[in-house]
């Protein structure tokens, strides 16, 4: 197969306007303000890779695999997954120094994998694999702007994470992540099960998150009490 500069610069230009705001572009941001800004953007790069990789293997022919709505559904869930993970406790700095640098791209490259199926961009991927059926110019066109889109939301993420409040990121990366999520499930569950029990599925995800974030502040809440006991205890003694 031979690589063509049309069907590059073709996959290149659509794949970044179709990045451009895109929730994956908002993950990026988020991941590059707690993470090494290269290893994100490595980590990006093996995500895409293979993500892509498979869709324009598969081309016109995902759908026959597996319907499009579920691997939608699946993301939408995943991306609620990710923004109540966003809230959870961090480790003590002694366990985060001692993580392998494996283990932080790993981490990243996870998610950021997961989410890119059913995404907006996955789905042109696939159509411009099965317009052009040149798989070679496509991956490389595609997944090199989604690194130069996603490029632009790790810089925007570093900005961010200098100079304003990990936890003022943080609740913003879980909204703008569970809203993403709530979004995706309405635009497919109501032509599957009717506007009413999407509804409430919504409702009960809605639930679960707020429950879910009370528990995480609870128990921080908690943890911090016991922590300032013990110093109080310690500095008695």
């Amino acid at each position: 197969m031979e690589f063509s500069i049309t069907v590059f610069t073709a996959s290149f230009l659509l794949i970044l306007l179709a990045e451009m705001g895109d929730k994956t572009q908002f993950l990026a941001i988020s991941l590059a303000t707690r993470h090494n800004a290269y290893k994100v953007l490595f980590a990006i790069f093996l995500g895409t890779i293979l993500n892509f990789g498979i869709v324009v293997l598969i081309g016109q022919f995902i759908a026959t695999l597996m319907p499009l709505y579920i691997i939608s559904l699946t993301a939408s869930l995943s991306f609620i997954g990710f923004g109540l993970w966003t809230l959870r406790a961090e480790k003590p700095r002694n366990e985060t120094e001692k993580a392998s640098k494996l283990g932080i791209i790993g981490a990243v490259t996870v998610p950021f994998f997961v989410a890119e199926f059913g995404d907006k961009t996955e789905l042109a991927t696939i159509s411009l694999a099965a317009d052009y059926q040149n798989a070679l110019s496509v991956l490389i066109g595609a997944t090199l702007a989604m690194l130069v889109a996603d490029g632009i939301g790790i810089a925007v993420g570093v900005v961010l994470g200098r100079h304003v409040p990990e936890k003022t990121i943080k609740w913003v990366s879980a909204a703008i992540f569970i809203l993403f999520g709530l979004a995706g499930i309405y635009e497919v569950l109501p032509p599957k099960i009717g506007l009413t029990y999407t509804a409430l599925s919504l409702v009960f995800l809605i639930v679960f998150c707020f429950l879910s974030i009370a528990f995480t502040t609870r128990k921080k809440q908690v943890k911090a009490i016991v922590n300032h006991s013990f110093a109080i205890k310690a500095c008695l003694t």
